[in-house]
């Protein structure tokens, strides 16, 4: 007998099974030595590129998933890929000079064009009324022109600039839009506050009790609900990004509104207080003194600080809110921290409370950070 030992044939192993994943990285190998004109290629730039692109597909197809699941489809098709890239920020950033087929158009339309296009329908309205009494009044006076000076008088009749006032009333509401003038009635606030010219949806969930979260678009001083959530310090002020915003519309009404809750109450981290709303298309204002993520308690703080907002709707029986991204500014809150917190906090209060009276939820957003992270949030919404 030879000494000898018998060898033992082991199985070849393919380098993506070396490195673990599911794409083949000879492949990609092959790919990137016929493209790059470099001399050498390394043994571990086809691995790294191979997990990177596994990568991005695996988090590709788990959102396109949910857009599917959220459309009440079995299969995955290119049109919920195309969402899937276009509520995603980094998506959407790398994607961005891609057409995928049969994935169909996003509307893009800016909100001033909305708004102008608005005002140009209603322009057009005018003068078609003005061009209709044009052509009807000069066809009465037709036995006078026999007379000779008559179809002079006949040709100055027309009425267009009695049909003036719409202008001044148009003038009026712009004053009323930069904040400079708040004593106009509520009928000229109507024109002033467009849902669909100012405002855009962007997607929305139906929770189990019926309750609807609706992620918009556009200045939160202009949406039409019950209630405006404006997160605010111990005194009311109106000094933040959502402050300000209302303080345009709202004007002196508002501020007065502000100062008399701080003069009452000094509100406390987490606590909340309502007020008037001013000149803003809402009924009220909930100030809510939202917490600081420097805090070790900050997400625990934030959660309490909805359930109070929410609890002060109630009491008022209140239908709709309108919240911003609450804390998430200068209380340096990370968005999507944020974002959960109060999906989360939403979801379980609702799910405790069967007869709540608020039905209508919006997130009104304006920064695409923010409308990706929401939107996102509200897809993984099942999984809380």
């Amino acid at each position: 007998m030879s000494g000898r030992a018998s060898k033992v044939h082991k199985k070849r192993m393919s380098r993506s099974q070396r490195a673990g994943l599911i794409f083949p990285v000879s492949r990609c190998y092959r790919y990137m030595k016929a493209t790059i004109l470099k001399k050498r290629v390394s043994v571990a730039a086809p691995v790294y590129c191979t997990a990177v692109l596994e990568y991005l597909c695996a988090e590709l197809m788990e959102l396109a998933g949910n857009a599917a699941r959220d459309n009440k489809k079995h299969r995955i098709t290119p049109r919920h890929i195309l969402l899937a890239i276009a509520n995603d920020e980094e998506l959407h950033r790398l994607l961005k000079g891609v057409t995928i087929s049969q994935g169909g158009v996003l509307p893009h339309i800016p909100e001033v064009l909305l708004y102008k296009r608005s005002q140009w329908g209603k322009l057009k309205g005018a003068s078609s009324s003005s061009s209709s009494s044009q052509k009807t009044i000069p066809a009465s006076p037709r036995p006078a022109v026999s007379k000779g000076k008559s179809p002079k008088k006949a040709a100055k009749k027309p009425l267009p600039k009695k049909k003036a006032a719409p202008k001044k009333k148009k003038k009026a509401v712009q004053k009323d839009d930069d904040g400079s003038s708040g004593a106009d009635t509520e009928e000229e606030m109507d024109d002033t506050t467009p849902s669909s010219g100012s405002v855009t949806v962007l997607s929305e969930k139906t929770l189990d009790n019926g309750q609807k979260l609706t992620v918009l678009q556009g200045d939160i001083a202009k949406v039409k609900c019950d209630a405006v959530i404006h997160p605010t310090n111990s005194s009311c002020s109106l000094a933040g990004l959502v402050g300000r915003s209302l303080r345009a519309v709202g004007g002196a009404k508002l501020e007065k509104e502000c100062t008399t809750v701080a003069s009452q109450t000094s509100i406390s981290v987490t606590e909340a207080a309502m007020s008037g709303a001013g000149n803003l298309p809402c009924s009220h204002v909930i100030h809510v003194h939202s917490p600081n993520w420097s805090t070790d308690k900050g997400v625990d703080e934030l959660k309490k600080t909805v359930e109070n907002a929410l609890q002060l709707a109630e009491d008022k029986d209140l239908e709709s809110l309108a919240f911003p991204s609450i804390a998430s500014g200068s209380n340096n809150f990370p968005k999507q921290v944020a974002a959960q917190t109060i999906l989360r906090t939403l979801k379980g209060y609702f799910s405790s409370s069967v007869d709540s009276s608020i039905n209508q939820i919006f997130f009104v957003l304006y920064d695409m950070e923010s409308i990706g992270v929401y939107t996102t949030e509200l897809v993984r919404m099942d999984s809380y």
